[in-house]
């Protein structure tokens, strides 16, 4: 898994850019980015999608952000979904974030997966990263079809200080 970076935008919000190459076809790897049974394993909230520009998305807590971070059960956030390309772009608002996601073809079968996520503050930026850096290491484990036998949470807290360090 390459690292991601962080960086600023001209309006001083933060970029999160992560580019992941995968041997797997975007249609492969569009199903894992947008289906409810994938993104259990590696998204950071259950999310209820409408794949339709303009619809809105609601992000629903988990039971691990109930434990590990004291978030009440029934804490929900909102989106809006602003582009959708199926297996090439997704593009959407959690809250005041973006999220894009870009799948282009390798022309080898596979195709390079990039993730851009815009927050707003510097400090939650590094946390962002490493629990997308770790998220990204499941998706690509979920397409290889190798089993996850670790926390995601877990390796995001073990990623956390290389973030900080590199940025």
């Amino acid at each position: 898994m390459n690292p991601g970076t962080v960086s600023f935008t001209y309006d001083g919000r933060v970029a999160l850019r992560f580019e992941q190459s995968l041997s797997h076809p975007p249609e492969k790897v569009w199903r894992v980015l947008t289906d409810p049974q994938c993104l259990k394993a590696w998204f950071p909230a259950e999310v209820e999608f409408d794949l339709t520009p303009g619809a809105e998305l609601v992000f629903r807590v988990t039971p691990e952000q109930v434990r590990r971070f004291g978030l009440p059960e029934d804490h929900t956030t909102t989106g809006t979904v602003i582009s959708v390309r199926p297996a090439h772009i997704l593009e959407y608002l959690w809250d005041a974030e973006t999220l894009h996601w870009e799948l282009v073809p390798d022309g080898t079968g596979g195709c390079w997966l990039t993730l851009t996520h815009t927050v707003e503050e510097e400090e939650s930026a590094y946390a962002h990263a490493a629990g997308w850096h770790a998220g990204l290491e499941v998706v690509e484990a979920q397409l290889d079809g190798r089993t996850v036998d670790w926390s995601p949470w877990d390796r995001a807290e073990e990623l956390a200080a290389s973030y900080r360090k590199t940025s």
